[in-house]
């Protein structure tokens, strides 16, 4: 084993209730002109909206807003974003709400310093020069935006879904409340809890070697997530259930469990398709690929990770043979996506056929092989996304 990375996070984090009084003092640091970015309206109906205005007008703060952000952000609203900022000389953006807000204001801030079309950097045509200081505040367990330094942004005039990371990104300072999730409702908060699996599951399952602590650490996160998920789902105003998901969720994606795992991710770039061209809830296509990805790598060769993720996570028999418990660990994820959360299991049965697949499957591949935990090519993809139907 020869593990090397570098691990840095600079995010100041306030974690728990009644910490929005620091949030006025926290924006101050970078500027007195703030840009608010928030999506459909729901932080008016919770009172979210109410509560961090009177923090910022406390402040003698300067509050322009852009509301509606789409729950998978379009680039159209991002050079909106950018134009107030370039207008108004925006010196601090604010991002209220969900992962897709957090994404959004990213790229905003980034934008705010280009000229162009924020697609152009999406699209690798320019660089990313600098950033806006971002302060969020986060309203759900999913994405963990308000922790990593990534976000995706969709283009819907070319059917194209891109994620990018810079460190320039992350956001200085986030407000981690889970009272602020306890109005997420049911099918927000299992997709959420997918999407926490899934940015585990996307580093887990990896054959290089690495450190041992770190598998544990991820094994710990994932067990988190199948006990307070449900009980979120049921109880929504837990707190102890939210506050779980909540600090699981910006672990999972923050750099902590990749050590020096450099293998690419492998749903993640196959479910962007299918939310480019059908607009579904991302964590909802990570549930119905995952297990058909699961099923279509698992051979001889990568079996015991499978045998591990059986034992350690959902604490199968470790006596059975290891494809047996690979396969029994597959059976039991599925039935925790599909019954436990309750998650539709087919694409059929979220009106969607295999009409784009073809070019979802190219587009997922880059035209070549997704060198991830098991090789994947287009032909590969086509295959995954068909047991999906």
């Amino acid at each position: 084993m020869n593990t090397k990375f570098i691990y840095d996070i600079p995010t100041k984090v306030y974690f728990g209730e009644n910490q929005l009084s620091n949030l006025g003092k926290e924006i101050k640091q970078y500027g007195n002109k703030v840009l608010l970015v928030y999506g459909g309206g729901s932080i008016k109906k919770s009172g979210l909206y109410e509560k961090v205005m009177t923090e910022l007008i406390k402040e003698g703060l300067e509050v322009f807003e852009l509301p509606g952000i789409e729950p998978n952000p379009r680039h159209t609203s991002v050079n909106k974003g950018s134009d107030i900022c370039k207008k108004e000389k925006i010196e601090v953006l604010l991002a209220v709400g969900g992962g897709s807000v957090i994404d959004a204001t990213k790229f905003i801030g980034v934008g705010a310093g280009y000229d162009g079309d924020i697609w152009d950097i999406l699209t690798k045509k320019a660089e990313i020069k600098n950033c806006l200081p971002i302060i969020s505040v986060i309203t759900l367990s999913a994405t963990g935006s308000e922790m990593d330094a990534g976000g995706v942004i969709s283009n819907q005039e070319t059917k194209d879904k891109i994620g990018m990371f810079n460190p320039l990104m992350r956001p200085k300072v986030s407000f981690l409340d889970p009272t602020n999730t306890y109005s997420v409702n049911e099918y927000q908060t299992a997709c959420g809890s997918v999407d926490i699996l899934s940015h585990i599951m996307e580093v887990y399952f990896n054959m290089e070697d690495d450190l041992f602590m770190l598998d544990c650490v991820m094994e710990g996160l994932m067990k988190t997530v199948i006990k307070y998920g449900p009980l979120a789902i049921k109880e929504p105003d837990n707190y102890e259930a939210r506050a779980n998901l909540m600090w699981a969720s910006s672990w999972a994606i923050n750099g902590f469990v990749m050590g020096g795992r450099m293998k690419a991710w492998s749903c993640h770039p196959m479910e962007h398709q299918l939310s480019a061209y059908y607009d579904i809830t991302h964590g909802l296509g990570l549930a119905i690929l995952t297990p058909r990805w699961m099923e279509y790598t698992l051979d001889e060769t990568n079996v015991s990770k499978f045998y591990q993720f059986g034992v350690n996570v959902f604490d199968i028999d470790k006596s059975l043979s290891p494809m047996t418990v690979a396969n029994t660990s597959i059976e039991l994820l599925s039935d925790f996506f599909f019954n436990t959360l309750g998650l539709d299991s087919t694409l059929g049965a979220i009106g969607i056929d295999d009409k784009h697949f073809e070019i979802m499957a190219e587009k997922a591949s880059q035209g070549g092989t997704q060198n991830g935990f098991k090789p994947l090519n287009k032909n590969d993809i086509l295959k995954v996304f068909r047991m999906c139907l």
